[in-house]
């Protein structure tokens, strides 16, 4: 395994000792070690709920035989930094995930690993990261963001999502909406992060 680097041998006894400090057993170190790259983030709609998954993908680690590392990466929003100064940074944030990834798990000599991701250029840094590395490897997403249900004047329920209100700052231009009207827009139109979480926790 390539995990032996840093758990066999004589020479290997300093690390040995850390292992343990983080939890492993000498049992353990029998196991194939799985990272689990995990780009979690309070600040992302489509990742807040990805602990909630890192949980369950741990149970299936440890269901098969092998010890779970869970190690983090960064990850931008291009939404929330779009129309700022932030939107330069979106870009180049694959290089870094890409890098960080291939140094944590090159660093740790990882057997196998597990993405949890999602988003614009967060997924394909972390494919960058897993083709440099070349190790068994699966990726999970966190899955695409939920419609929202704005409530019509007339009544009934019309189908939102980000896009809605995007188009609905041009109609507040053109005098086709209210500022009432798109801060209830504001509040209806991504419900995925709560609703995700919520389902996470039901189905374990």
């Amino acid at each position: 395994m390539r995990s032996d680097a840093i758990k066999k041998g004589l020479e290997r006894a300093p690390h040995r000792a850390l292992l343990h400090a983080v939890g492993c057993t000498r049992s353990d170190l029998n196991k194939p070690f799985i990272g689990i790259v995990n780009s979690y983030s309070e600040i992302i709609p489509g990742h807040i709920h990805l602990r909630e998954l890192a949980e369950s993908v741990k149970s299936g680690i440890r269901a098969e035989g092998g010890i779970p590392f869970e190690v983090n990466t960064i990850a931008i929003c291009d939404g929330i930094a779009m129309n700022h100064a932030g939107m330069k940074y979106s870009l180049p944030s694959r290089e870094l995930i890409a890098d960080s990834v291939e140094t944590v798990v090159m660093a740790h000599q990882f057997d196998a690993l597990v993405f949890l991701t999602n988003c614009d250029k967060i997924i394909p840094g972390m494919m960058m990261a897993a083709v440099r590395l070349n190790i068994p490897s699966i990726f999970i997403s966190g899955g695409p963001m939920l419609a929202g249900y704005y409530p019509e004047p007339g009544g009934g329920l019309r189908q939102v999502d980000l896009s809605s209100t995007f188009e609905a700052v041009g109609k507040i231009s053109a005098g086709k909406m209210t500022e009432k009207e798109l801060e209830l827009l504001e509040e209806v139109s991504c419900p995925a992060a709560a609703v995700a979480v919520v389902c996470l926790r039901l189905i374990r």
